[in-house]
């Protein structure tokens, strides 16, 4: 029987409970029967940021955030293909190693609004579909979506990244941002104390 993924994408720099309460959202309370979380080593619309790290360890806070969970999973696809890997290419090459599963894409109502910028963005929603969840500011009138593009009305939760890498340089508690077990690994590996980190980052 086909089954249904949504692929939620991002660098997940780190990842935090906003993302996953999203996941989580879509994966309960619309047409997918699971969300993957796609981790991408670099946004094409985004220039280099100075402060994301090693994909390998943005990969296993992503492990360690949906161990045991059912409906949320991780999807590495991006990090074999060519930077910057494009969603429209990323869809193609998993419907191709994945038969049996129908992909759908997730994205904020803020990337929605710069959608028609997308590679092959009709394609992406004619063959695929599209899932919009909301974000701050980004309004999105549902009827004026096409068909094959839904809004979901998941919580709006106001955290970023960013945020988390700033509390974290500045020794602050990052409990209930984050997951605990994502929180200690930021803190045993020394992540975000001084932008690079540990980690080698010139290729990401």
């Amino acid at each position: 029987m086909t089954k249904t993924v949504g692929i939620y994408g991002g660098s997940f720099n780190p990842v935090h409970t906003g993302h996953l309460i999203v996941a989580s959202y879509i994966a309960q309370w619309s047409e997918v029967d699971e969300v993957w979380l796609m981790l991408s080593p670099l946004n094409p619309f985004k220039a280099k940021d100075p402060e994301l790290i090693d994909a390998e360890a943005r990969e296993e806070m992503l492990r360690i955030a949906v161990e045991g969970n059912d409906i949320l999973g991780i999807c590495d696809e991006q990090l074999s293909m060519p930077v910057p890997s494009y969603t429209i290419d990323t869809l193609d090459a998993l419907s191709a190693r994945h038969p049996d599963t129908h992909f759908k894409c997730i994205i904020g109502s803020d990337s929605w609004k710069g959608f028609s910028g997308w590679k092959d963005y009709s394609r992406i929603i004619s063959e695929y579909g599209v899932i919009i969840y909301p974000r701050p500011g980004y309004e999105v009138n549902p009827a004026e979506l096409p068909e094959g593009v839904a809004l979901v009305p998941a919580p709006c939760v106001d955290i970023s990244s960013t945020f988390v890498r700033k509390a974290v340089r500045e020794g602050k508690d990052v409990s209930y941002f984050v997951p605990d077990d994502v929180a200690d690994y930021i803190a045993a590996n020394r992540l975000y104390k001084n932008n690079h980190a540990n980690y080698d980052i010139t290729d990401k």
